[in-house]
């Protein structure tokens, strides 16, 4: 393999390696941000419950 051949290789090494440090540090704001929303969603539907709750107790 030629060194041309070889630094081209090198470049789109490093190029993937770019790409892929950027999707890893999206995936993880996506998660911050889903771990987030979950959070929210649980409180949201533990009121809902506990006001069910207190209808399904009041005679």
């Amino acid at each position: 393999m030629s060194s041309d051949q070889l630094l081209e290789r090198l470049a789109q090494l490093e190029e993937a390696v770019r790409r892929a440090t950027e999707t890893i540090a999206r995936l993880r704001e996506d998660n911050v941000r889903l771990v987030r929303e979950r959070k929210q969603v649980v409180a949201q539907v533990d009121s809902i419950l506990k006001d069910l709750a207190k209808l399904h107790d009041t005679p």
